[in-house]
């Protein structure tokens, strides 16, 4: 039996710069119980398994429970609505059939080619002009001057929010992903922090909303608040609300980690960042490796909807479950050689952008950005070498990245 506690051990901030000898330890049982009732899937074969198991629910954020204010009128009639609102139309992440599949297809409605394409452009275009700030610079933050500004930039650019308004989203979103953290759903603190975040942003989206509808624009949020395609409909103000969020904090906050991620594994091996530069090409390549090697989403929680037997454990019903994608990337039941980073191999079936009903509808976007940042920061930078190894990483073990990744270079070309 493994360790009823490794679960914790990897979501120990002492243990963020390297979780990967605690998932070994995991897979040693495909699935295991942990202390607090807790089933971890750590092998391929599980996490496949499990991940495309309809009982196996979404649905795991526990009621939401905003902190009292001492006004009764608040606390007994507004409060109580306000948390009904919000525990029926959850982002659909957080959503079983119907619902998700009802409010994803909205979604991928308004991602058209056409967007996606003008998008890619866009990228290459930021890239270089973040790039270019720097010129003269001896020393470079990968995340601070160009992970995170990139990909914000892109998603609010996609779904028209304003220029001046795009720093707002930086404290919104880092509060509002830690709601994908364990922890935090017995954290009576974080809830709140979390509830006062989520009604903040949900302010703004509703007046962006209406200022949508008044004056229509060709962006995404344009197309979700006024098209009503057919066998779909237009969705409803409020689930509007929890999917505009959805897509503007997960629509940068895993891209950070990827861009990250990646130059790290690239900086640790001088030859592979030297092929990147000879090689722009090779980014795609990498870029998947890294999904599978060190992925920005090292695990989801589930819920058991019913008993599950599988590899001579059983999942009872009710139980909460992870799906340990980083463990399952490390497979060498499913990966030759798999503590190698290899982008050339060829099976790589990585749960990097999840899968099955949650597969990532951003994908196409952290993809391009992602290649793109990859393939100039190997063509641009000098002589790049890291200030410190391994680099200070952000809290969370369920998304996990540098929180900086400071670089000393020759300079920028």
């Amino acid at each position: 039996m493994a360790d009823p506690t490794l679960l914790d051990q990897i979501k120990d901030p002492k243990n963020r710069a390297d979780p990967y000898p605690l998932f070994a330890r995991l897979r040693e049982s495909p699935v295991s119980r942990q202390h607090d009732g807790t089933y971890v899937a750590a092998t391929h074969a599980s996490v496949a398994s499990l991940l495309y198991d309809p009982r196996i629910s979404s649905e795991t954020l526990p009621p939401s429970e905003r902190p009292l204010t001492g006004n009764p009128f608040t606390d007994w009639i507004v409060k109580p609505i306000r948390e009904h609102i919000t525990d029926t139309h959850r982002p659909f992440i957080f959503r079983d059939p119907p619902d998700h599949d009802r409010l994803r297809a909205a979604v991928m409605h308004q991602f058209t080619r056409e967007r996606v394409q003008a998008m890619r452009r866009r990228s290459d275009r930021l890239v270089a002009d973040l790039l270019n700030r720097k010129c003269g610079a001896r020393e470079i933050d990968i995340v601070d001057d160009l992970a995170y500004p990139l990909p914000v930039t892109v998603i609010c650019e996609l779904f028209g929010v304003p220029t001046e308004d795009e720093p707002k989203f930086h404290g919104w979103a880092t509060q509002l992903a830690t709601a994908l953290e364990p922890d935090s759903l017995d954290d009576a603190e974080i809830r709140a922090k979390n509830s006062r975040c989520f009604d903040e942003i949900s302010a703004y989206m509703a007046d962006l909303i209406a200022e949508k509808r008044r004056h229509p624009a060709d962006d995404m949020l344009s197309g979700l608040a006024n098209e009503a395609p057919s066998g779909i409909g237009r969705m409803g103000d409020y689930d509007l609300i929890a999917t505009s969020i959805l897509m503007l904090v997960a629509g940068h906050e895993t891209t950070v980690n990827l861009i990250t991620n990646s130059m790290l594994a690239l900086l640790r091996r001088p030859d592979a960042l030297e092929r990147l530069r000879a090689e722009p090409g090779w980014a795609p390549r990498v870029l998947e490796e890294v999904q599978r090697f060190d992925p920005p989403v090292q695990f989801r929680t589930r819920k058991a909807l019913a008993d599950i037997p599988i590899a001579d454990v059983t999942i009872p019903e009710g139980a909460p479950v992870v799906l340990l994608f980083a463990a399952a990337g490390r497979d060498g039941c499913a990966y030759a050689d798999p503590d190698r980073f290899h982008p050339d191999r060829h099976d790589n079936r990585h749960f990097g952008f999840g899968g099955s009903l949650h597969y990532c509808v951003g994908a196409p976007l952290a993809r391009f950005e992602t290649e793109a940042a990859l393939a100039a920061l190997a063509g641009r930078l000098r002589k790049p070498r890291l200030i410190a190894d391994p680099p200070p990483y952000r809290p969370g073990a369920a998304l996990r990245g540098p929180q900086h990744l400071r670089l000393a270079i020759a300079g920028i070309d």
